[in-house]
């Protein structure tokens, strides 16, 4: 069989044609690809709040049963922590690189996870203090790593990045400050979403295929990179005003919904994968 290329020339650009592509790879081919999909702006749509996400009841079902068509090489890499991707997508535990790839679950469900140290905890503490000079500016504790989203208070945003390279330096060398939409973040430095793939790329199922790797962000740019450079292919989902590494434009989160559900369910017929059906590496707590 020949392998579908996205590099090869005259492969389509356009968003509709790179859901073609999408859909047609993962469903002609499906032991040939692995699938990093970023969360916010690529799987949910983007919210006011990180409270605020709402995920499609059909999505998580859309997903582990996609995660079957590869025989489990699916994984979300996103800079949300572990918990908080497991309660947007229960009952199913799926491979998730959380805090920008500083703490992983493997498919066998073992985790590899950074703690937040109390000098670190007293960072945030102060974070979250100062941040009631700015109405509108919402602080998320993530454990091992604090957000700032200045999304409803956009004139702050000056203010803010000045005070999160403050606490940056308190933070010490060990932390790294993340630029993405309408937010700055301190995180642990030791990985990035590019070092989260390849790691996944080094394990069963992963390894021996080529990954395909979509998000929204700047923070998706590493991710981006690696796979491009390892022979596989990057979606962007909306044009990024600033440029970018992805070799394809999705216009939507929603269109991407759509082509992972088109890709999920072709051809077998099946409905959503009941927790109780699946392999025990998937199978997550229902309470």
């Amino acid at each position: 069989m020949q392998h579908l290329d996205p590099s090869q020339s005259g492969t389509p650009e356009g968003p509709l044609q790179q859901i073609e592509w999408l859909v047609d790879a993962l469903t002609r081919e499906p032991d040939a690809w692995a699938l990093f999909l970023d969360i916010d702006g690529t799987l949910v749509d983007i919210a006011p709040s990180p409270d605020a996400i709402v995920v499609p009841p059909d999505l998580p079902g859309h997903l582990v049963a996609l995660s079957r068509r590869l025989n489990g090489a699916l994984a979300l890499v996103t800079g949300r922590a572990l918990p908080y991707a497991d309660k947007l997508f229960q009952p199913y535990e799926l491979p998730v690189a959380g805090l920008h790839g500083a703490e992983r679950r493997m498919v066998d469900g073992s985790v590899d996870a950074v703690a937040a140290t109390s000098a670190f905890e007293e960072v945030k503490a102060a974070l979250a203090a100062a941040a009631g000079q700015w109405p509108g500016v919402l602080v998320e504790d993530k454990g091992a790593a604090v957000a700032a989203h200045y999304r409803q208070a956009p004139e702050w945003r000056d203010e803010v990045e000045k005070a999160m390279e403050f606490y940056l330096l308190q933070a010490g060398s060990d932390f790294t400050l993340q630029r993405g939409k309408m937010v700055f973040e301190i995180r642990p430095a030791r990985a990035n979403k590019g070092s989260a793939v390849q790691s996944y790329l080094e394990e069963a199922p992963f390894r021996g295929r080529r990954p395909i790797a979509i998000g929204d962000d700047v923070t998706d740019e590493e991710m981006f990179r690696i796979v491009n450079r390892m022979g596989g292919h990057s979606i962007r989902i909306a044009d990024a005003p600033g440029g970018t590494e992805a070799r394809g434009i999705i216009a939507s989160a929603e269109d991407l919904r759509q082509a992972l559900a088109r890709a999920a369910t072709a051809g077998d017929g099946s409905e959503f994968p009941s927790s109780t059906s699946l392999p025990s590496s998937l199978k997550g707590r229902t309470a």
